[in-house]
């Protein structure tokens, strides 16, 4: 992996992430193939939607059909037809989202299968054999997800103990694929700044700020990005885990995020939440059953171009399996679009500007930051 920074306004950067599979544009959003695919999505539909790089779910993949299975089979990249960049998350937020069913301990997790029950023991070394069998281009240490709310205490020690798997699962990556760091530390500046350096010297390839989005306040993730903003390494891309709505995604890249991930644009969409330019609609409402309005008139997708508000809420009020798929193109369209306008405004000095478009569009007072 290569990585190089093209423009910056403020903290907010654009860059490049390039691999044999491909380019990335930089900030990038990464939708989510838990199961080897993108829900409701085919790879040419994706494709299509300018996503340059999806996320494998490391922990249901190694579950069903085994990671093995995957290798034995060409990896996931020929196995779900996707040619270009995957990262694959690293297990651990899915063990931590197990709660009282895992069992941690120094060497590893031990928890029971969601799917038969099955009691499964995990350390670091095999989350990166795990992700190296799938064959991933980005693979990321394992770690232990902090809870929400923590005691200092409690934060310390999980930090600590994330950042000693982090060493383990360095020393056991062996293939070409890039290795990401995760950054923990919960709502504790102190202890961010200093997982921060523990992963700095580890030396990984690009760090991930992980243990945000599992219940805190905007307030509160905005505080600690605030923070972290000027003390993140600048040659190296730098991932924000789980986020999140076109809002969160926007603040981040306020504080120099490059990198995220969120389920939010497929599950809604399956629940008949669409994304648009002005806001969330709930496209099931009553409100839409005879609107010939198309979903975003500033929206250039297949949905908006060719589907009426009112098609979608019958597909989606009379369940029809067309009316997730549609959802979903939507929503990942969108969210790619957003990612595209965000670079321009970078690239062309106009990131102010966009801001206050941004926030105008869905009435919102735009929030103290950078610019």
């Amino acid at each position: 992996m290569k990585f190089k920074l093209n423009n910056q306004s403020d903290f907010a950067r654009r860059g490049e992430l390039k691999f044999p599979r491909g380019k990335i544009q930089t900030p990038a959003f990464m939708p989510v193939g838990t199961n080897g695919t993108v829900k409701a999505m085919t790879v040419d539909d994706l494709k299509s939607t300018n996503s340059e790089i999806i996320l494998g779910n490391t922990f249901h993949l190694m579950l069903r059909p085994g990671d093995e299975a995957i290798r034995d089979l060409g990896g996931l990249h020929k196995f779900s037809n996707w040619n270009r960049p995957i990262l694959t998350d690293s297990g651990g937020f899915q063990v931590w989202s197990l709660g009282e069913l895992t069992k941690i301990s120094e060497e590893g997790v031990k928890f029971s299968s969601p799917y038969d029950g099955k009691k499964i023991f995990m350390t670091p070394e095999d989350s990166i054999k795990i992700q190296q069998n799938l064959g991933s281009d980005i693979v990321m240490a394992f770690d232990e997800c902090t809870d929400y709310p923590a005691t200092y205490q409690e934060a310390q020690k999980s930090m600590e103990l994330s950042m000693r798997w982090a060493k383990r699962c360095k020393e056991s990556h062996k293939s070409d694929s890039a290795l990401f760091g995760i950054v923990q530390g919960g709502m504790y500046k102190d202890l961010r700044e200093e997982s921060l350096n523990k992963i700095i010297e580890i030396d990984f390839e690009g760090i991930a700020l992980g243990g945000l989005s599992v219940g805190e306040s905007k307030e509160e993730k905005t505080e600690i990005l605030q923070f972290m903003s000027d003390k993140l390494p600048k040659e190296k891309p730098r991932y924000l885990m789980g986020v999140g709505t076109p809002e969160d995604i926007v603040e981040a890249v306020r504080y120099g995020i490059d990198m995220f991930d969120c389920v939010l644009p497929t599950r809604n969409a399956r629940n008949g939440q669409l994304f648009t330019s002005e806001g969330v609609i709930n496209i099931r409402n009553a409100e839409y059953k005879n609107s010939d309005e198309p979903i975003d008139k500033n929206c250039h997708s297949k949905v908006s171009q060719n589907y009426s508000r009112a098609y979608l809420n019958h597909l989606q009020r009379t369940n029809e399996m067309l009316g997730s798929m549609l959802a979903t193109y939507h929503n990942i369209y969108y969210y790619q679009s957003l990612m595209k306008d965000i670079r321009d405004s970078i690239k062309d000095n106009l990131f102010e500007k966009f801001l206050k478009d941004f926030y105008n569009k869905r009435n919102l007072e735009m929030p103290d930051g950078p610019i």
